[in-house]
């Protein structure tokens, strides 16, 4: 290879090729958006000319880049909004910031605000007082906590949902109109590029709600544009209608570069153990002969799965509860297969508390895991244990997070965040699923079921690629993949589990471009 056209080396004591387990004291070296070279020793010289851009990062340990496979931009970017309404200690005062916002929009827009905190002002008499000031407006404002809104008549109306269900599959019906305003969505788009990249992150499943409400021409915009600095892979949602083959059919024909791609549906059956809705294989102790509060139609979801299936989609199937992931399991089995495994890579999301024998049917059919790994940081320790004790009994208890098992059948695992629940943070993920602490860190949790550090960066890495279909262009350092690049600014594998938190990515490379650098 000729020196003139290496663009960039990168020289650590700690490189983490993803193959194996073993670090490289070596170098690796970029020519365009491709891995020319990674050699152990600093035989890199003939590779250098004026043009190369030579980092020597110490013993800073360097990884192919992190993948989260379950995102919500269109949640996320929710909580940015219309106006900031932060500031305001009472439902007043929100008003008169949301009266000045109002002379600011067109006179038949939607009044957005965000940033409302509960802990301020209650949303005691805020519908009547809205419905005063704004008596032909639609008044939406989202809280900080993501739980509740405030709202007036008008647009309860409109967009069909409450404050009291203020969440993303209840107010789908306003993202047809947030997605399609270019300027707001442009700004707010290329700053989330800009902060997952300094997570490390070069790759996302995104989840879009039915059609993705027109965000899709935004998105072959930014990458005719080459503006693209993440590689997006998204998923349809049915929520608003059911699944669309026909959509799918045409976006798996338009989308299928390196950059952006269909990656099929996907859909939730279940929720939380912590609020009585996870399906449980046997009933809940603090219920007697209730598996699950809530009504799951899985014959709908597995008339769209089959269907899916059929027409050579994947689908990804949200599931918490252990009678939730079984049912999953009996659904997949139903679906083309070849040599015992689904054909379509089918996945399942989040996984909280599964039992060891699906989680054994789940390798032999070649599912793919979507875990959690940093789910453990929205939960302090003390109060989850008394949780499980009572919703499950220590008996069970030992099924919650099992990462170990599900590596031991032989599952892909991958990660993701359901972002905005979390932001992606590849230091605390290990504190937590390595580690098994809880936010509080007080002892490790189910410590037979945590996994090691190489293996959880294996799961961001490759298992993520796998996930999305790239596995043979990335998710490992190897000459001729592309080069996407994380570089961590400490040595992982020697830093203490009370430190890991601290530990921050320092330089990230997209398709051969440094999109990160905080060297």
């Amino acid at each position: 290879m000729s020196k003139c056209n290496t663009n960039i080396i990168l020289k650590s004591k700690n490189i983490f090729t993803g193959i194996s387990d073993k670090l490289i004291d070596g170098y690796v070296a970029i020519s365009g958006n491709k891995i020319i070279a990674i050699e152990e020793g600093d035989d890199y010289k003939d590779l250098i000319s004026r043009e190369t851009n030579f980092i020597d990062i110490g013993e800073n340990v360097v990884t192919p880049g992190f993948v989260d496979t379950h995102t919500f931009f269109t949640g996320y970017v929710i909580y940015h909004i219309g106006v900031d309404v932060s500031k305001a200690k009472s439902i007043d005062e929100c008003i008169s910031i949301l009266k000045e916002y109002e002379n600011l929009i067109d006179s038949n827009a939607t009044i957005f605000g965000h940033g409302w905190n509960p802990k301020n002002f209650e949303n005691v008499m805020a519908l009547q007082k809205l419905d005063q000031v704004f008596q032909d407006r639609r008044v939406i404002v989202f809280s900080v906590n993501r739980d509740t809104c405030l709202m007036n008549t008008n647009a309860i109306k409109t967009y069909k949902f409450t404050p009291e269900e203020c969440y993303p599959e209840a107010y789908w019906r306003i993202m047809k109109e947030y997605l399609n305003d270019r300027n707001f969505i442009d700004k707010q788009f290329k700053e989330y590029m800009k902060m997952m990249n300094s997570k490390g992150v070069t790759a996302v499943k995104e989840m879009g709600f039915d059609d993705y409400y027109g965000f899709t021409d935004y998105l072959e915009e930014l990458e005719r544009n080459k503006l693209l600095s993440l590689r997006i892979s998204f998923m349809s949602q049915p929520v608003g209608q059911g699944i669309n083959i026909p959509y799918g059919i045409q976006m798996r024909e338009k989308f299928n570069s390196d950059f952006v791609r269909f990656s099929g549906f996907n859909r939730m059956t279940d929720g939380t153990v912590a609020s009585l809705k996870a399906d449980l294989l046997r009933s809940y102790e603090c219920l007697e002969d209730v598996h699950c509060i809530m009504d799951i139609d899985y014959d709908l979801i597995e008339k769209e799965v089959l269907l899916a299936d059929e027409n050579d989609f994947r689908y990804s199937l949200h599931a918490q509860g252990d009678g939730a992931v079984h049912k999953v399991l009996n659904i997949y089995e139903k679906c083309k297969r070849s040599q015992g495994k689904c054909i379509n890579r089918h996945a399942i999301t989040d996984m909280e508390f599964t039992h060891p024998d699906d989680l054994e049917r789940m390798g032999e059919l070649g599912i793919i895991a979507e875990i959690y790994p940093q789910i453990m940081s929205l939960d302090l320790e003390v109060e989850t244990k008394e949780m499980i004790e009572k919703n499950v009994g220590s008996g069970r208890a030992k099924y919650f997070w099992n990462r170990r098992k599900m590596l031991d059948s032989g599952v892909v695992v991958s990660c993701g965040t359901d972002l905005p629940l979390m932001i992606t943070n590849i230091p605390e993920s290990i504190y937590h699923a390595c580690g098994g602490f809880f936010a509080d860190g007080k002892e490790s949790y189910n410590k037979q079921n945590t996994i090691s550090i190489e293996e959880l960066l294996k799961a961001w890495t490759i298992g993520g690629q796998y996930n999305c279909g790239f596995e043979d262009k990335l998710g490992t350092l190897e000459v001729g993949k592309l080069a996407d690049i994380a570089v961590l600014n400490r040595n992982i594998f020697k830093t203490q589990m009370e430190e890991m938190r601290h530990v921050e990515i320092c330089l990230t490379i997209v398709d051969g471009k440094i999109v990160h650098n905080k060297l």
